[in-house]
């Protein structure tokens, strides 16, 4: 055979070689890409979708690192829910005797506001935490959230609550309405169960 033709089929070879490594790492590239693109929608369709957390799919909040006073806001069924830390002088305060004669309905026994495990004073199921849906029962604002004490344009006897800007409802920090004020009911606890110390889930519970 001609030497020539043998440095020709060389040449041919190592050129086939190039082709079908270049081929190869191609095809592997657009398979691995194919199977990001599957795998990204599957994982999420392991997640609540909006749609679904709209319609009530329960919440998990983890308030580990929250501090005494403190006070988060959640989104649950598209409506906003505080989480607050009570300290133990807030809770001593809603207690007294002053305040409760300043509440249209201290022990919420009007409507059923909350579930029954959280008819208690603190309506709460540990007292150190409030959960409650952040929206006047008067008609629908957010009130604000104003833990401190006697602010002037509060009053003196003001212990830390919430206050409405829409039309001047005032709740305490238990969500508990003040007499003569326009909102007709407590606030709204939700449904809530406890998975750990510092871990709840809204939307649902062990009743």
């Amino acid at each position: 055979m001609n030497p020539e033709d043998l440095e020709l089929g060389d040449r041919t070879l190592a050129v086939d070689l190039k082709r079908r490594r270049l081929l190869t790492n191609a095809t592997t590239v657009v398979g691995a890409v194919g199977v990001a693109v599957l795998t990204v929608p599957f994982i999420g369709s392991l997640k609540p979708s909006q749609r679904a957390l709209v319609a009530g799919a329960p919440v998990v909040v983890d308030f580990g690192k929250l501090e005494p006073g403190q006070q988060i806001t959640v989104v649950w069924r598209g409506k906003p829910v505080w989480v607050l830390r009570r300290t133990q002088q807030m809770l001593a305060d809603m207690e007294s005797a002053r305040h409760l004669e300043r509440l249209r309905d201290p022990a919420s026994d009007e409507q059923s506001q909350q579930p029954e495990y959280a008819r208690n004073p603190a309506r709460a199921i540990n007292p150190d935490y409030l959960v409650t849906i952040a929206i006047c029962t008067h008609l629908g604002c957010v009130p604000s959230f104003r833990p401190e004490l006697a602010p002037a344009d509060l009053g003196s006897d003001w212990i830390g609550g919430y206050f409405c800007p829409c039309h001047g409802s005032r709740y305490d920090l238990a969500g508990r309405v003040f007499k003569s004020m326009p909102a007709p009911l407590n606030l709204e606890i939700p449904p809530y169960r406890y998975l750990e110390d510092s871990r709840i889930e809204i939307g649902s519970d062990n009743a």
